[in-house]
């Protein structure tokens, strides 16, 4: 059964996850459709974004329909006082699809219930991130050939990151082990951890980032401690740098290791990495596109 609004990754079960990585193969073959003539899709970014909302767009382009909205709420009229209701539904008489990143979580969730229209959830705060998780889902099984049984290891800020949020549910279906890398600061909220155990999902925690977890690893998933959820400057100093991935640190890993990083990234993976072949966060970026023009075409029932 398809899905009308992507607005959690949770949404989706096993046979829905690979039916929209099925259809984001076909996408990667030919990405160039016209199956989008005279669709309108509304951006609405309330939050920066550059890899998400681009490959949205792309992949609408692509798909042969066109593109309204904007990436700086400062040029909409929230910038005056408007709700998100009023918002959302102004935009819903004039595009087909709603396409939000938000700064609030559950906000996607709001919109899809005040709307008729679909609506796919591009960031909420620290909750979801699903678009990301389909394309993290889709790149490992591209670089593993399967996705069941994997030992996946997760690094930095655990706390606020909404895809590594999204990234545990997305791969609960597939039976992964998961080692859990955080400062005490940024460790993984004990609703995700829950989550873990009532799926009877194998987890450990470390504070230490070692080339002995690397080792026992398939896919390593890096991610940045976001600055903009942090309050206490002096904590995020803290933690901004805690750990760092150099080339040297790959050297015992398993052959079939693949690097993954939602991006942007900062300071945590070394520029010495990036001519590893075992590096896989550009590829896994133009990942999106296809994926992204599954989820555009799953939710408008095409």
């Amino acid at each position: 059964m398809r899905i009308h609004s992507l607005v959690s990754i949770e949404q989706c079960g096993s046979d829905d996850i690979v039916r929209i990585l099925n259809k984001a193969k076909t996408f990667e073959e030919n990405p160039n459709r016209r199956v989008l003539e005279g669709c309108i899709a509304a951006t609405l970014f309330f939050e920066p974004s550059t890899r998400t909302r681009l490959s949205f767009e792309t992949a609408f382009n692509r798909l042969g329909g066109k593109i309204v909205g904007f990436s700086d709420a400062a040029t909409s009229s929230s910038s005056k006082g408007e709700s998100l209701k009023d918002t959302i539904l102004i935009v819903s008489n004039y595009a087909d699809l709603i396409i939000m990143r938000h700064y609030l979580e559950g906000a996607a969730r709001y919109a899809s219930e005040v709307t008729a229209i679909p609506v796919i959830n591009a960031g909420d705060g620290a909750n979801q991130h699903p678009s990301q998780t389909l394309l993290d889902i889709y790149t490992i099984l591209q670089t593993q050939g399967r996705l069941d049984g994997l030992t996946i290891t997760i690094v930095g800020d655990l706390k606020y990151g909404r895809a590594v949020h999204s990234l545990i549910a997305g791969l609960s279906h597939f039976k992964p082990s998961f080692h859990f890398i955080a400062p005490d600061e940024l460790r993984l909220p004990d609703e995700q951890k829950h989550y873990c155990d009532f799926h009877h999902i194998p987890y450990c925690e470390h504070s230490v980032f070692t080339e002995e977890i690397i080792n026992q690893t398939d896919i390593l998933y890096m991610t940045r401690v976001q600055r903009e959820r942090f309050t206490d400057m002096e904590e995020y100093e803290r933690v901004k740098n805690v750990y760092i991935l150099r080339n040297e640190m790959l050297s015992g890993s398993r052959d079939n290791l693949r690097i993954l990083h939602p991006l942007p990234r900062v300071n945590e993976i070394a520029y010495d990495v990036d001519s590893n072949p075992k590096a896989y966060y550009i590829p896994q970026a133009r990942n999106g596109l296809f994926v992204r023009q599954a989820i555009i075409c799953e939710v408008l029932n095409l």
